[in-house]
């Protein structure tokens, strides 16, 4: 099967020293990346800007904003059919400055000319692939990734709670929850990252 998984975060400038983004390291996703290689999967991981080694056997891709990454998951998923997947690890900045300035703004500028557009929604418009969606949620989360599975048409999400000791951004750890579009629900423990990774893929590949 050839996989296709985003990683990291993205960041989204608004002049030369400045951009929105978030505290994403990248490892969930580099850890999905290398159990799907382990499976002798066709990997191709996408990262945003990250400091994490390249697993053994995965084609690294490295982009920068969310629009940079939906290109190179485009051009990964060229030609690709049903036996294919996405796995969208990838915590893509929902929102970017409307313009980028070429020289650094002053503070005075700053309220005047920060205005936001939306970055598009690469998970949905990836089309003609199973897809596995990511959901980091601090409230109503098993809701909120139920409706995220069935809006964006996916096989399924795997949801946890940000705000929980040892389950944020950048922790070795993670206690995620698999939710179907019917609502169904299969908890994790916590475990390490690699082994939640593990079992992404082997869910995914019983699907």
């Amino acid at each position: 099967m050839r996989v296709v998984v985003t990683a990291g975060p993205t960041r989204e400038y608004l002049d030369p020293v400045r951009f929105l983004s978030n505290p994403s390291t990248g490892k969930m996703g580099f850890a999905v990346a290398r159990a799907a290689a382990e499976r002798g999967h066709d990997v191709t991981l996408i990262a945003g800007p990250v400091s994490l080694k390249t697993p053994k056997g995965v084609r690294r891709v490295d982009v920068t904003s969310a629009r940079d990454m939906e290109r190179a998951v485009k051009a990964a998923l060229c030609g690709a059919g049903e036996s294919d997947a996405l796995i969208a690890t990838a915590a893509v900045a929902d929102w970017r400055p409307a313009m980028c300035a070429k020289r650094k703004l002053k503070k005075s500028q700053m309220e005047s000319v920060l205005k936001l557009a939306r970055n598009p929604d690469i998970l949905k418009g990836a089309k003609g692939v199973r897809k596995v969606g990511f959901a980091a949620e601090t409230d109503n989360i098993l809701a909120e990734a139920a409706r995220k599975c069935r809006e964006k048409r996916l096989e399924f999400v795997v949801a946890n709670d940000v705000g929980e000791a040892g389950c944020g951004f950048g922790t070795d750890t993670n206690r995620v929850s698999f939710v179907s579009a019917d609502g169904s629900v299969e908890s994790l423990p916590l475990m390490g990252k690699l082994a939640v990774a593990r079992r992404i893929v082997r869910r995914l590949e019983g699907r």
